[in-house]
């Protein structure tokens, strides 16, 4: 080989080497630069399923929180509209990028901040409640003593009303059954029906500090043997009621109860003859029996 083509040879090689460099650099270029593309795009591609995820979850705890809150009549309105700023979101799931991750990474932020102020809010609901349940029972707890001494005053009310209501009711005494003849002239039982032209009962109004003075209709019932009510209405017999049943009376006078142990005196013609047997003559005051006699009639 000459001298002229050593040095040729040589400036040939440097050429192929700095070519050579250059490939391999280009090409460990290339591969960094694709690396990093990948590295990039795995990373974005995380970190939107990892918002997607925590956007979930949020949305769910949304869910719980507005439940709770809406239960112990708390305010729930920015809680609503944090939700359906969410749903909203994931709706667009599709059209997230890069350029919007840091975005929604701080909207995720901002929903914790929310969900935490209201997890504080519902706190104090919780308590707010619990002191409003305690003081209710409280409430309900005086309610019932007050309604229990009430209901015990009540009936001893009654029992004194119906103590004082026995005491006052009308006694008659002294109670007198006669006939009057045509002449006037009166006879004691037993009775023929022609010494029985009236029934003459007479009695007095024991007395009674308890009985308030006021006005009084005293009625009689004259009865048969077979319990029948003697009664005639041309001659002023009526109907009352006792214990809600109703029936005749024979004969009643208003009167003016002046607790003077007063007499009264019902006189009675019947316009026929009695049947032979006894007779019983009742006393009532209202539905109250106050006396009666028993007389017989041969």
């Amino acid at each position: 080989m000459s001298t002229e083509q050593k040095p040729q040879t040589r400036d040939r090689s440097k050429t192929i080497i700095i070519i050579l460099s250059a490939i391999i650099v280009l090409q460990a270029i290339k591969i960094f630069s694709d690396y990093s593309v990948r590295q990039t795009l795995e990373t974005t591609t995380a970190d939107l399923t990892e918002t997607r995820t925590r956007l979930e979850e949020i949305k769910a705890e949304l869910d719980q929180k507005i439940a709770e809150i809406s239960k112990l009549g708390g305010d729930i309105q920015s809680l609503q509209q944090a939700k359906a700023e969410v749903e909203e979101t994931l709706k667009k799931n599709r059209t997230w990028s890069q350029k919007n991750i840091k975005s929604l990474k701080d909207r995720v932020q901002g929903y914790e901040k929310l969900l935490k102020m209201k997890d504080e809010e519902l706190g104090h609901l919780k308590s707010l409640n619990q002191a409003l349940y305690s003081e209710n029972n409280s409430l309900k707890n005086n309610q019932n003593k007050l309604s229990d001494s009430i209901n015990r005053i009540a009936r001893r009310s009654s029992e004194l009303a119906n103590k004082v209501a026995v005491a006052s009711q009308l006694k008659a005494e002294n109670i007198k059954v006669l006939a009057v003849n045509g002449s006037n002239r009166e006879k004691e039982p037993p009775f023929r029906n022609r010494q029985l032209e009236k029934l003459k009962l007479t009695f007095n109004l024991a007395d009674n500090k308890v009985a308030p003075i006021e006005g009084k209709k005293i009625m009689i019932r004259l009865l048969d043997e077979n319990g029948q009510v003697i009664f005639d209405l041309a001659k002023g017999s009526g109907t009352f009621t006792i214990k809600g049943r109703e029936t005749w009376y024979t004969a009643t006078q208003d009167i003016l109860f002046d607790n003077t142990r007063q007499q009264l005196i019902f006189l009675y013609e019947k316009g026929s003859d009695y049947i032979p047997g006894n007779y019983t003559a009742e006393i009532y005051d209202g539905e109250d029996l106050i006396g009666s006699a028993s007389f017989m009639v041969k």
